[in-house]
């Protein structure tokens, strides 16, 4: 027995075997992907409500997550000296300067402006090191997954600033 059903783009009635139900094909006339519908059955489906307290605590574990992420991300040690003391990066270390470049990246894009800044000016006295990291971030295909969900072309306008910012 067939399964009969319409294009949900096109809505031309479709006729497709038993086997194909289940699985997604092309529709013969607009040739959109669609989904065939499995075969009629009578089985009744076991549906429970939404538990809201558990949606709420998942939401809040989500929240609680992604602040100790901030955190983590900014925890950072503030250099000895007055401002625009430099140490060798040797001794500052190119995972700190990564580090700082993301965050600096994170804060822009989540609208912490005074927080950046202050994060700008401990990358500053880097900028030659620090325009290289920007170009690995910038051609990378993966982006850091601290910066995953920040659209490529907002990050690349950010790290545009950046070289601008500490040229």
């Amino acid at each position: 027995m067939a399964i009969v059903f319409h294009c949900e783009h096109c809505g031309k009635k479709i006729k497709a075997s038993d086997s194909a139900g289940g699985k997604w094909d092309k529709c013969p006339a607009c040739h959109n992907r669609l989904y065939v519908p499995g075969p009629d059955t009578e089985e009744e489906l076991k549906l429970a409500p939404i538990d809201k307290d558990d949606e709420s605590k998942q939401e809040e574990l989500m929240d609680e997550t992604y602040q100790f992420t901030q955190e983590i991300l900014l925890e950072r040690e503030i250099p000895d000296g007055p401002p625009g003391t430099a140490k060798p990066l040797s001794e500052t270390g190119e995972k700190e300067l990564t580090k700082n470049i993301i965050v600096y990246l994170r804060q822009m894009a989540d609208g912490e402006l005074d927080e950046a800044l202050r994060t700008a000016d401990l990358i500053a006295p880097y900028s030659r090191q620090a325009v290289e990291i920007l170009d690995r971030i910038a051609l990378s295909e993966m982006p850091e997954p601290e910066l995953a969900d920040v659209p490529q072309h907002v990050l690349s306008g950010l790290i545009k600033n950046l070289r601008t910012r500490i040229s």
